[in-house]
């Protein structure tokens, strides 16, 4: 990996993160509930953008650079399990769950869909 990699791998984690930022705060606006549909939103449109990514088959730096850079930094796994455990400290247990065992089902499931899509690009 190269100099013009890494700095363009660094604007595009910038990018994902603006990105998160700003679909985060319109998809939480948009919500009611103690459920946590920012970062659900995000994270299953990020599971759908990287599968779509991998069934493109895009060179090894440019995967790297969108894959990593731009929808690992838009993705958060650490916000999804710091409102889960919020949910559980706040004693909403069902909603909890419900926000892990939806989230991996729904973003497997966005995941391969993007795949079987980008194939077909």
């Amino acid at each position: 990996m190269n100099a013009v990699v890494w700095a363009c791998l660094a604007v595009a984690g910038g990018l994902g993160a603006v990105g998160r930022f700003l679909l985060d705060g319109a998809a939480s606006r948009r919500a009611s509930g103690p459920f946590p549909w920012g970062t659900f939103v995000v994270n299953i449109s990020g599971a759908a953008a990287l599968g779509l990514l991998s069934g493109v088959g895009l060179p090894d730096d440019v995967y790297l650079v969108v894959g990593a850079g731009v929808v690992g930094a838009y993705t958060t796994f650490s916000t999804w399990m710091f409102e889960t455990q919020r949910l559980i400290e706040e004693r909403l247990v069902r909603v909890a769950v419900l926000n892990v065992v939806v989230s991996i089902v729904v973003g497997v499931a966005a995941a391969w869909i993007g795949h079987r899509i980008g194939g077909l690009l």
